[in-house]
């Protein structure tokens, strides 16, 4: 790396870190230029004396609608993948940092911190890894460490030293640096990373320790040890990988016991799953279960920032991993801000107006029509009509029209099949609730934007 590049690069991290802190201490926050957005969540959190990010990867960065997004919203990036040994040190002594400098530098470019990820995993390694003797390597683990960090010092915030270095039940992973070096590999590569950038933050990173038990307990004692002994260790991160409805009840009080201890901690790779599809019900849930992390991190001082692992449901890894499962970002696939999106910008302090106007459609259809405004903000609204079936037999369908009065439109519409004339709108029903039992009911739910006063419409039901 050319030396006035990476001295530029140093300012810049620095400059962002200093702005996270004056924000803290008062200073307002700047709402972006478009007509109809609040503050994005990166300057509510630095407001907070925090930071909300979001992880990337590189094929993405070519895509221009997804990083107007990321480079705006988030005051925070995460290398996804690049920094990983396949791709810093595909052969032994050779390294190549083209693809994660591009990330870091997208993040320089946007005012954004960079945190990195990760020095030391058991997973993504070059498969020469496997034919080092057990003697030669802690010295090629202690140059790969000292190789990568020093060439992003100055340009990296926290490190994600080691990743993923304990079972479910607290016994260590077996990995190739467990067998071959033994338990001290993990203290040898913080101390390596010291050595490498003496100004950042190094974090031990893992998955299923967002609660208490086994894991995180296994986690905790190593952290208070490495404290003891004087070995470097500044902050633990907690991926926080999430089920619907599934939240640890445990997880403020987890934060604060590692925060206890002396370090930082961060929500590093945060996404909350569900089965799919999407409904109103399940967007309500995962809205909650966004908004309970978000305030158990700012409960604990030390618990400095949130990272969701991407942030568009069209770039998630889940339904790749998880199959039927999915929907786990903030935004849909189509950069649409989804309900969670908006619990999170709320709890961040961030200003919405919630409502309970509703209009009932017609009568004698065989259905009725309820169309309530659930939440209004600057600009964006989020809307639920529910579908009655006051028939004597079940639906096989239903539609549901209106006409907007003021201007509005409809940004993303889940649990319906949306035709837009103008300013009138038809949902018919998704392949899978067009079935309603008599006197039953189902609904669907859309984000949208207004400049009005956004009034509800009036709305009329028929079934098929």
């Amino acid at each position: 790396m050319p030396a006035p590049a990476g001295r530029a690069r140093r300012v810049l991290a620095a400059t962002t870190v200093a702005v996270m802190g004056t924000l803290a201490v008062g200073m307002a926050v700047a709402a972006p230029s478009s007509a109809d957005a609040g503050p994005t969540l990166g300057q509510l959190a630095a407001a907070q004396g925090r930071y909300f990010g979001s992880a990337t990867d590189n094929p993405t960065l070519d895509n221009a609608p997804y990083t107007a997004v990321l480079g705006s919203e988030f005051n925070q990036i995460t290398v996804g993948n690049t920094q990983k040994w396949m791709y810093t040190e595909p052969n032994r002594g050779q390294f190549d940092y083209t693809q994660a400098d591009k990330i870091v530098a997208f993040a320089q470019a946007h005012d954004q911190i960079v945190r990195g990820h990760t020095l030391v995993w058991h997973n993504q390694l070059p498969g020469w890894i496997d034919t080092v003797p057990a003697g030669e390597l802690l010295g090629v683990m202690r140059d790969h460490v000292a190789n990568v960090a020093g060439h992003y010092q100055g340009e990296v915030v926290h490190w994600d030293v080691v990743n993923e270095a304990f079972e479910e039940d607290g016994t260590r992973r077996q990995s190739v640096f467990q067998q071959k070096i033994g338990d001290s590999y993990i203290a040898e590569a913080f101390k390596a990373a010291r050595a490498a950038d003496p100004d950042a933050k190094l974090y031990y990173n893992d998955y299923n320790i967002e609660g208490i038990g086994a894991k995180s307990d296994a986690v905790y004692n190593l952290v208070k040890s490495f404290k003891q002994q004087g070995i470097p260790i500044d902050g633990v991160g907690l991926q926080a990988h999430l089920i619907l409805g599934q939240v640890p009840s445990t997880l403020r009080q987890n934060i604060q016991r590692f925060a206890d201890l002396g370090v930082d901690v961060a929500i590093t790779e945060l996404d909350i799953r569900m089965r799919t599809p999407r409904d109103a019900t399940k967007d309500a849930q995962q809205a909650a279960d966004y908004r309970t992390v978000t305030n158990a991190c700012l409960a604990v001082a030390r618990c400095v920032g949130i990272t969701v692992w991407d942030f568009s449901d069209g770039y998630s890894w889940i339904p790749s991993v998880f199959p039927g499962e999915g929907a786990a970002l903030i935004y849909d696939e189509n950069f649409a801000k989804k309900p969670s999106y908006w619990a999170v910008h709320e709890a961040l302090g961030g200003t919405t107006t919630t409502t309970t106007t509703t209009t009932t459609g017609n009568t004698g259809s065989g259905c009725t029509a309820t169309y309530r405004v659930t939440g209004q903000w600057h600009g964006g609204y989020q809307a639920e009509v529910t579908v009655r079936n006051t028939g004597a037999t079940a639906t096989s369908g239903w539609t549901v029209r209106w006409t907007f009065a003021q201007g509005q439109t409809v940004r993303s519409l889940w649990n319906g099949v949306l035709t837009a004339d103008g300013q009138e709108m038809t949902v018919r029903n998704a392949p899978y609730n067009g079935r309603i039992t008599v006197d039953g009911t189902t609904a669907f739910g859309f984000i949208g934007a207004h400049t009005g006063t956004n009034d509800t419409p009036t709305v009329t039901c028929a079934t098929a």
